[in-house]
């Protein structure tokens, strides 16, 4: 069985590359590599023991993607590809509407065109809002979104939802990713930021790898145990493993689910620093600033309908996500 991964070169995509190579899928990479490298895909293979097949080229290129489809068995797509830094889409946001938005349309239409209509797409956990409060569970409103990606991520879902209610046949799976982190054990892949890093965890290795000099924790008076903003950190392995459970589902019924990918549990960010030191060994300076514009005091998930209805739940804890993360920087 064919499955085709938009963006399989990135952080999320090539780690859920490896774990459908693990169950004998035959996987095709649609990649762009504007945020990533061809060499993934050999690491990849390295890991997997087999190569995926991989095509250098665009999601907004319908004419390609209704191509892959004519050439290939695809019974499926996972679709990752998209811009994702919050910072720069607030700079950036028409990109990030073409890009992310535009570019998911291009791909439903080809996937249409080629009749294939089965979808795991990678959202997050931005479309909850500031309204809602933790934690957070699938049943809640659409909350509002505070930054462009956070709404292309929004806008997405509801064209997935509009196009299964136009259309029974489609299966259709929508994860909300919380915090993913780490790396795979073997330090062959991991998060490659391109310039400073806008996640804490790929910021946190590079202090300790002196590539940085120190963090900046923003807000120290929020109403948490010590201060520090929560998220819900998960392994970036426990996270691939859901999408393969997700996959099975959407091959098995028709219909559209959304299901939170996370821990269930919240960690500040001074937990996560003091424990990624514990863990390694290595020292992370850091500095107190104020608050950044639409952060919220904590963010984390209600899993038990992915544990229900999937089958699925984490199992790496914060150790193993330090540990992995510092092996693939001391790597690199």
């Amino acid at each position: 069985m064919s499955v085709l991964v938009t963006g399989g070169t990135g952080f999320i995509g090539s780690h859920t590359v490896v774990e459908l190579l693990a169950k004998r899928y035959n996987v095709i990479i649609l990649d762009n590599l504007s945020n990533s490298c061809r060499e993934t895909v050999d690491r990849i293979e390295q890991i997997a023991g087999r190569a995926p097949q991989f095509v250098e080229g665009d999601i907004r290129d319908k004419s390609l993607i209704v191509n892959l489809l004519q050439d290939e068995p695809i019974e499926a797509v996972i679709h990752f590809a998209g811009l994702k830094a919050v910072g720069e889409s607030v700079q950036k946001p028409l990109e990030y509407y073409k890009n992310n938005v535009y570019g998911t349309i291009c791909l439903l239409e080809a996937m249409c065109a080629g009749g294939c209509k089965n979808m795991v797409f990678s959202s997050s956990a931005t479309v909850y809002g500031s309204e809602n409060r933790p934690p957070f569970n699938e049943a809640m409103p659409d909350g509002v979104t505070t930054n462009p990606y956070g709404t292309t991520k929004l806008t997405i879902e509801r064209i997935l939802r509009e196009l299964y209610i136009s259309d029974k046949d489609w299966s259709i799976s929508l994860l909300r990713y919380f915090n993913p982190i780490g790396a795979h054990k073997s330090g062959l892949i991991g998060e490659r930021p391109s310039g400073t890093p806008n996640n804490l965890m790929p910021y946190v290795s590079q202090v300790a790898a002196k590539k940085l000099k120190k963090l900046s924790i923003f807000g120290k008076d929020f109403d948490t145990a010590d201060g520090t903003g929560v998220r819900d950190y998960i392994h970036v392995v426990d996270l691939a493993k859901g999408h393969i459970h997700a996959l099975e589902r959407v091959l098995g019924n028709s219909g559209l689910d959304v299901f939170n990918l996370g821990t269930g549990k919240g960690c500040s960010v001074l937990e996560l620093v003091n424990t990624f030191q514990q863990v390694t060994g290595q020292k992370v300076p850091y500095s107190f600033e104020k608050r950044r514009e639409g952060d919220i005091a904590e963010c984390y998930a209600d899993t038990s309908l992915a544990k229900e209805v999937l089958g699925w739940q984490a199992e790496l804890g914060l150790e193993d996500m330090c540990a992995d993360a510092w092996r693939w920087e001391s790597r690199e």
